[in-house]
């Protein structure tokens, strides 16, 4: 195209001008490599859009499905194991409920992940308890504890209320408990306050008869393996609910003891038998159960008291409660807590002896010194000692036998 002022084109200036002409794309001379190259480039690049398409589409339809595909493969594992009357709840319905998994509705954080509190769009509170990947709590402990508590029903017991499975994420969903867990009162200097003796002691008989029901009264005959303060939640009204059985083991028929090379629990509550052997029983949750009751009569960890048998066992009352409590009472409970917890499992109560003592006034058999304060005697080395003086987290311990 010439953009110049109009010449003669003969004549010429001195060195010549440089002169563009417009012409056809058929008048070129194109070759026919020339096109084909074109042609190969226009295609290639038509087949990497397509591809990367393709792949986008597809991880996007995986992602889109694999929550329906995880929930599935769960719901099939369930199938045949009687989990009657457990609802199924969507990712997205929790995470409504949660808000998001907040952290204003953090109730508290255990051994195996948080738990969350939670309104589904009925108004109905729920507690939701979200596993972590990294805890001890895996697939068997997950399902164990969706089919177990499946199949128990107990005023004194937490109910569970469904599941939830997407991708990594686990959670387990309970009713929700007004007072949260007994360590809250049981532990706090001003909380323990609202709970004086009579409570206690009703929060004991409670526990109690939990633990009856587990071990003799319901269809199954099942032992918890991690009885402890923190596993006890309280209902409005105060009532005494048994929680998280991710641990617990079913019997068959007559069968009443078993033997694991998977010592697993949490330190300080853990019967000497079970911590040293691995075999565990009804007798290892009357250990824990004692343990526990100790805990409640003093407002402290056992660890943190000395003798535990003078003055009847009334000088280890919480303080705070002395105008609320019953000495004969008060003793009686020291004592059967003793019983409990002595070295040899035939040496304790079993669960039906054990109610009959905190419901009756028939004469208790003298106790022997708890293995604990024979170690802090230098009687001779227990390992319970270790473990008693640390009783906050549950773990797994692996131990040949």
């Amino acid at each position: 195209m010439w953009n110049q002022d109009l010449m003669d084109a003969v004549q010429f200036s001195k060195g010549g001008d440089l002169l563009s002409i417009r012409l056809a794309h058929s008048e070129l001379g194109v070759t026919k490599r020339h096109k084909t190259i074109a042609a190969s480039v226009v295609s290639l690049f038509v087949f990497v859009i397509l591809l990367g398409s393709a792949a986008f589409c597809l991880w996007r339809y995986r992602l889109l499905n694999q929550k329906s595909l995880s929930q599935d493969a769960w719901r099939n594992g369930l199938k045949g194991k009687d989990v009657s009357g457990l609802d199924f709840f969507e990712m997205n319905t929790i995470e409504v409920a949660t808000n998001n998994f907040s952290l204003s509705n953090k109730l508290g954080q255990g051994g195996f992940g948080s738990v969350y509190k939670g309104k589904l769009q009925d108004g109905k509170e729920i507690a939701v308890k979200r596993l972590c990947s990294s805890s001890g709590q895996g697939t068997e402990e997950f399902m164990n504890e969706i089919v177990l508590i499946s199949k128990l029903q107990h005023r004194n017991l937490v109910r569970l209320l469904g599941c939830c499975i997407e991708g990594e994420e686990k959670l387990l969903i309970y009713e929700f408990m007004d007072n949260k867990s007994l360590d809250t009162f049981v532990f706090d200097s001003r909380k323990r306050l609202e709970i004086d003796w009579p409570k206690r002691f009703d929060i004991i008989q409670g526990i109690a008869r939990g633990l009856l029901y587990l071990h003799h009264d319901s269809r199954l005959k099942v032992i918890h393996r991690d009885l402890k303060v923190s596993n006890i939640l309280l209902d409005e009204n105060m009532n005494p609910k048994i929680s998280d059985f991710g641990l617990a083991r079913m019997f068959q028929g007559t069968q009443n003891q078993e033997n694991t090379h998977r010592v697993v629990g949490t330190i300080g509550y853990m019967s000497p038998e079970y911590a040293w052997t691995g075999m565990f029983s009804e007798k290892s949750d009357i250990y824990s159960f004692g343990v526990l009751l100790l805990e409640i009569i003093s407002g402290e960890k056992i660890s943190r008291r000395g003798n535990l048998g003078e003055n009847g066992g009334v000088n280890l009352l919480d303080q705070d409660l002395a105008d609320s409590s019953q000495p004969l009472e008060v003793g009686r409970c020291v004592q059967i807590g003793l019983l409990c917890v002595q070295q040899q499992p035939e040496e304790r109560p079993n669960t039906l002896e054990l109610l009959s003592m905190l419901t009756t006034t028939t004469d208790l058999p003298p106790p022997k010194q708890p293995i604990f304060a024979l170690q802090a005697r230098g009687d001779h080395r227990s390992l319970a000692n270790d473990l008693i003086t640390m009783n906050e987290t549950t773990l797994s311990v692996i131990q040949g036998r």
